[in-house]
């Protein structure tokens, strides 16, 4: 049985499938992906995943605007964000707005599993 179900927000779509690879093989099931903020709210609702992880810098909606979207109706959702070096004021304000912790990218898959372990509280 898989560890938890995880929704992967991100623009592209390397970078979904990079995350789904890691995730797979820590032995979480992805249940789905979205490749902007709005569709994240959306699959979320839908999906109603055990965690998210959300980039940033997305079309649309950015990953900030979703974090506080999702955390309106879901005040016990588990985000984590997804950014590329040198966007500090961003992380803060997405942990302000309700991310649980950050991954770095380029991602290691030792610290995506581990952010995402302790995210979910496992």
């Amino acid at each position: 049985m898989a560890k938890g179900r995880i929704l992967v927000v991100d623009d592209a779509a390397f970078m979904r499938m990079f995350l789904k690879n890691i995730l797979t093989e820590g032995g979480y099931e992805v249940i789905g992906e979205a490749t902007n903020g709005k569709e994240a709210i959306e699959k979320y609702k839908e999906l109603k995943p055990d965690l998210v992880t959300m980039d940033i810098t997305m079309p649309e909606m950015d990953g900030i605007q979703a974090i506080k979207e999702i955390r309106k109706s879901f005040a016990d959702a588990n985000i984590i964000v997804c950014s590329a070096m040198g966007q500090q004021a961003m992380v803060i304000e997405s942990i302000q707005a309700g991310a649980k912790d950050f991954i770095v990218k380029p991602f290691q898959q030792s610290r995506v599993i581990e952010a995402v372990t302790k995210a979910m509280g496992s």
